[in-house]
């Protein structure tokens, strides 16, 4: 994986990102949408398992030193996502028509040696 460190910020996100899709998909999730963007925030990515629409926050850390990739999600971001999920709940006449929940695809360590974990149902409301 060294032609990952060619890549700039952006062109590495979307790389992991792609993994982390890839890795969803073979677990049998359908993906729905990728990047959602409004107002509020981002989400990487929006999935469907079985019934339920999953909010996927993927995120990376080099080292796992300060907690790791999970422990970045804070409680500051777990608010935005929620926020910004029940914005694309609204547009798209969802509240109250499906379960939901938001998972967190965090990846670790150097280039050469990436781990990741997939952690279901990582926080709510």
């Amino acid at each position: 994986m060294n032609w990952l460190k060619q890549l700039n910020k952006r062109e590495f996100g979307s790389k992991l990102e792609s993994f982390a899709e890839q890795t969803l998909k073979k677990q049998g999730l359908s993906i729905i949408e990728r990047n959602f963007l409004c107002k509020l925030g981002e989400i990487d990515l929006i999935a469907k398992d079985g019934e339920t629409l999953t909010f996927v926050e993927v995120r990376y850390r080099k080292q796992a030193s300060f907690g790791g990739a999970l422990a970045s999600v804070d409680r500051v971001k777990q608010k935005k996502l929620i926020n910004t999920a029940q914005f694309y709940l609204q547009q798209k006449k969802l509240v109250n028509r499906v379960s939901c929940r938001f998972d967190v695809f965090a990846i670790e360590g150097p280039l050469d040696k990436l781990q990741f974990d997939w952690i279901k149902n990582a926080f709510g409301e």
